[in-house]
């Protein structure tokens, strides 16, 4: 009986195991389900945004292509539309050659149809002049030579051409040789002596027992002497001889005609000194006088102001390289009015011009300025003709050429200085005057090279422009002409050039 109720309640324990394992199962499945239930909303939420996602992309890359596609269409009409505008030009472009070659084809056939009627013409006339040929008999002497002439003329017209070229030609030439004939036959007929006074003069006593007497007692007569005249006396031990010595040579001239006058009077001291310099100095203004009147009268050259003969007659006791400034003047103006007569200019003009070409020359040493400058000044303070100023003030090229005359001034003037013998600078000292300017120019630091030009008038000076300012190439020019100045002896002025530029070069390839 127990085990019976013990299989009983093992049944019931175990039917309500089941049940409750049914029921808990249950339980478990409904709680599974709901939780799979959220789970597949989620993912048909999250499926329906990313479907919503790929369908704007999907849209937009649409839309994209679509506006490619459509821009691509565009262009491809366009292009063909150009194509087509071509092809249109190309065909009226061939048309309307065709049209030109039609015209010219038919020009070509006018003008052979118009060969053939000239041709025809041609026989006709050729007919025509053997008919008139045979009453040749019957013209008159100047009418037969007047119609030879005009068939020797449509005959031979390429000949006749070429034969006046020819004449051209050799014309030119005879030209050529004209002109170097001119110049020869100027340069022959004034090949004159020069003078040689350059810095000193040497003036010669009749004994050398008057150096004594000159130099006078603790040297007061020779110390007057200096003093009056201006000049330096050398009193050494060269018999015969004293020397004066001045840059200016209108001083050395009043000195010589003084002394020489004091020898003759014999009496030596400091108040007949100044007496006798006196004289010389109106003796000498009466040698400027006569020598500026003859010149001016020798050369054509009249009517010039009194005052301006007197500044002219100056150049008589002035030299360069050893040339009478005077006589190369008027040697020039002989030159200038052949040289004028010869080419069609104005003599008179050209004469005068050369003859006053170096008159600033006489004021130089007084005056500041080159002798062109000074020359310009004088001559339009004297109310010279202006063609005359313009003559003269071109001859270094300072001023520009503005008349025939000026040229033939400037020409003159090289002829008259550069013929053989006319100078007496000699071509060594000329050399090493150069070299000695352009080693001065170079010593200077940042010149890069130097040259003298001009025959030694001008230097011109190039600098390393990263070196050198502008201010300092002024300076450098400036220090250049001072050291010039103070280590070279040399006539005239020397113009100094500093150049400093700056280049900048590329290549294109």
């Amino acid at each position: 009986m127990s085990l019976k109720i013990v299989f009983a309640l093992l049944a019931l324990s175990a039917l309500g195991g089941a049940v409750i394992g049914y029921v808990f199962r249950w339980l478990l499945v409904s709680a599974r389900k709901a939780s799979i239930e959220v789970e597949v909303k989620h993912i048909l939420l999250d499926a329906r945004e990313e479907a919503k996602k790929i369908t704007e992309e999907a849209q937009n890359k649409a839309t994209e292509v679509l506006s490619t596609l459509e821009q691509t269409i565009a262009e491809k009409e366009e292009k063909v539309t150009r194509q087509e505008e071509r092809v249109f030009k190309r065909e009226e472009f061939l048309d309307k050659k065709q049209g030109e070659l039609d015209s010219e084809i038919q020009a070509v056939k006018g003008k052979i149809e118009e060969v053939k009627q000239i041709k025809e013409r041609a026989e006709v006339l050729l007919t025509e002049r053997g008919n008139e040929l045979a009453k040749v008999a019957g013209l008159s002497k100047e009418q037969a030579k007047e119609q030879l002439y005009s068939e020797l003329e449509r005959e031979n017209s390429e000949d006749m051409m070429m034969r006046t070229a020819k004449l051209e030609r050799d014309g030119f030439e005879r030209l050529d040789r004209k002109a170097k004939d001119i110049l020869v036959t100027a340069i022959h007929r004034l090949g004159n002596s020069v003078a040689s006074d350059t810095m000193a003069t040497a003036i010669t006593i009749p004994n050398d027992d008057l150096k004594g007497k000159i130099i006078g007692k603790e040297g007061r007569n020779i110390k007057a002497f200096e003093r009056a005249t201006g000049v330096e006396v050398i009193i050494d031990d060269t018999p015969g001889s004293i020397v004066f010595s001045s840059y200016d040579p209108l001083r050395r001239a009043i000195a010589r005609v003084a002394l020489e006058n004091l020898i003759i009077d014999g009496r030596i001291q400091p108040a007949k000194i100044e007496e006798t310099v006196e004289k010389a100095k109106a003796d000498v203004n009466k040698i400027i006088k006569e020598k500026a009147e003859a010149a001016a009268f020798e050369t054509g050259v009249l009517n010039l102001d009194p005052r301006l003969l007197m500044i002219l007659g100056r150049l008589h006791f002035r030299t360069s390289y050893g040339q009478s400034v005077l006589q190369h003047s008027i040697e020039m103006a002989h030159i200038a009015g052949m040289i004028a007569e010869e080419v069609g200019a104005n003599p008179q003009i050209a004469r005068a011009g050369a003859l006053l070409h170096d008159i600033g020359k006489a004021l130089d040493h007084e005056v500041q300025g080159t002798h062109v400058e000074i020359g310009r000044r004088i001559l339009q303070k004297f109310g010279v003709q202006e063609e005359v100023i313009k003559a003269m003030q071109a001859h270094h090229e300072e001023y520009p050429y503005e008349t025939a005359e000026s040229y033939i001034v400037q020409v003159a003037d090289a002829i008259s200085g550069g013929r053989p013998g006319a100078r007496r600078d000699s071509v060594e000292q000329y050399i090493k005057r150069l070299s000695d300017i352009e080693g001065i120019a170079n010593s200077f630091e940042g010149v890069e090279k130097s040259y003298a030009i001009s025959a030694g008038r001008e230097v011109r000076v190039f600098v390393k422009p990263d070196v050198m300012s502008d201010f300092q190439a002024r300076e450098l020019a400036r220090n250049i002409a001072l050291r010039i100045e103070n280590e070279l002896k040399y006539p005239g002025e020397i113009k100094i050039l500093v150049v400093r530029e700056t280049r900048a070069i590329e290549f294109a390839r």
